[in-house]
């Protein structure tokens, strides 16, 4: 493809881009198709000679119907995942620039701009001067590293010797019964092994009750076992719940547990100085996450993971081949001893292009304003008869159920699945329902970008239409 093609091609695809937002409020949010839809209109065969993009933009309409609406108004599933047209741009010249973070000299800009651009974020968030910060894909990544960091402490750096193979006593991790999935994933690829997971009870707030946590500590220090990491949550998947972190990281100092905090979706948070009481005590973390690509506004994948000793980090990761070795080591970072992969991408760039598009009291605008919508709906519902707001709502999450009077247990859920379900079949809006305390309820998750309180508005009415309909067809 020469430049010119490129060009021509290039102002194309954007505009086609630019249409796409432009109607996604009003395509359906939830992919209306099933398993193979896309793959019986594709040859079964690769092209043997080049095709070329002619007619690019209409091959791409295929896509459509398998697309589901992230950036959608109407969007309130999962978690917020924005990807504002600021970000796409910043994609493109990351991807055009072609840069590969092998090192310092391999990337010097790549290197340099996610230095400063993780310092950034480091001041917006409140985080002390010694946090020092690397770009990850995700959170599930974090947490891995985490938990690595935390078993090379604990066995004074056992991976230079025998391995945990080697060691005497098992080490044992504790988190959350509420905690993201990537954290039991984690600890199991570590090498901690499930015998060695201790999943806390939570309280009627569903966060970790530090009691049982506690109680788990001196039964596992009794049994010869030796307890290793604790990870708290701040935002849990479920309903958002806020583990104490610091009365976690008081014990976890006690014992001489490594303490990660993961704040994939409740970091972005914490650019608010009136939210940052919700993970006192994260200055003595050891390792925390959190997601620019969730509810800050910059597009998937940008994870920041930050540790308040890299020279630890950069001892358990390090690697160092004569072929990279070069007379910049030591002068400035090398992100590759960071973390798990040898290369990395211009993640940085969006959040740059984030920053200059938006600024920071830009951002804080739209999640204050996510905020008040998430507490106006949270209102509603407390207010009309037999809806439940079933978790306290310290962020953008709603988690609710309707219980008209005389049904209960499997008819409740049946209830729930179907009014929620006949939401998302219609395209309307998109929810998703999720198991607390051992019966389904529905999260609302409040936070696209194109989201205003017109669109939280429709969105009740329609729960209210759906579940009276389907509660009085089931009686």
């Amino acid at each position: 493809m020469t430049s010119d093609e490129f060009k021509q091609l290039g102002y194309r695809l954007i505009d086609w881009i630019a249409e796409y937002r432009a109607r996604v409020e009003h395509l359906p949010v939830m992919a209306q198709v099933e398993p193979g839809f896309l793959q019986s209109q594709l040859p079964a065969q690769p092209p043997e000679r080049a095709l070329g993009f002619r007619g690019i933009e209409e091959e791409l309409e295929r896509l459509l119907p398998g697309l589901v609406g992230w950036q959608s108004p109407h969007f309130f599933a999962y978690f917020p995942s924005n990807a504002p047209l600021h970000s796409v741009l910043a994609d493109i010249v990351a991807t055009g620039m072609g840069q590969i973070g092998l090192s310092w000299q391999a990337a010097p800009a790549l290197t340099e701009l996610e230095e400063v651009m993780n310092d950034w974020l480091r001041q917006m968030l409140g985080l002390p001067p010694e946090f020092r910060g690397v770009i990850q894909d995700t959170a599930s990544t974090g947490t891995l590293v985490a938990m690595l960091s935390a078993r090379e402490r604990s066995t004074d750096h056992s991976q230079a010797r025998g391995g945990l193979q080697a060691e005497e006593k098992p080490l044992v991790v504790y988190a959350s019964d509420q905690a993201h999935s990537s954290v039991p994933k984690a600890a199991l690829l570590a090498g901690f092994g499930r015998d060695n997971l201790r999943l806390i009870e939570t309280d009627g707030d569903h966060a970790m009750r530090v009691d049982r946590l506690e109680e788990a500590i001196l039964g596992d220090l009794a049994e010869g076992k030796r307890p290793c990491a604790v990870v708290a949550t701040v935002g849990t998947t479920a309903t958002t719940a806020i583990d104490p972190v610091s009365s976690i990281a008081a014990l976890a100092g006690q014992y001489g547990l490594w303490l990660h905090v993961d704040a994939a979706l409740a970091g972005s948070a914490m650019i608010l100085p009136e939210c940052r009481a919700l993970w006192e005590g994260v200055e003595r973390a050891d390792s925390l996450v959190i997601n620019p690509h969730k509810w800050l506004g910059v597009a998937f994948d940008c994870s920041l993971y930050y540790v308040r000793d890299p020279e630890h980090l950069i001892r358990v990761m390090s690697t160092n081949p004569s072929y990279l070795q070069t007379a910049a080591d030591g002068l400035a970072p090398n992100y590759r001893d960071w973390g798990i992969p040898l290369g990395r991408r211009f993640r940085a760039l969006k959040i740059w292009f984030a920053l200059l598009a938006e600024g920071v009291e830009g951002l804080q605008a739209r999640l204050r304003r996510d905020l008040d919508n998430a507490r106006w709906l949270e209102a509603q519902v407390r207010q009309a008869p037999g809806w439940r707001v079933l978790a306290p709502v310290p962020l953008q999450t709603v988690c609710v159920r309707y219980e008209p009077e005389g049904l209960e247990g499997e008819g409740l859920d049946r209830l729930t699945l179907e009014w929620v379900n006949r939401i998302n079949r219609s395209g309307a809006a998109y929810l998703t329902p999720a198991i607390l305390q051992g019966r389904w309820m529905v999260r609302v998750s409040i936070g696209a970008e194109m989201t205003e309180r017109r669109h939280v508005e429709a969105l009740w009415r329609r729960m209210r239409e759906e579940a009276e309909r389907a509660a009085s067809q089931m009686r």
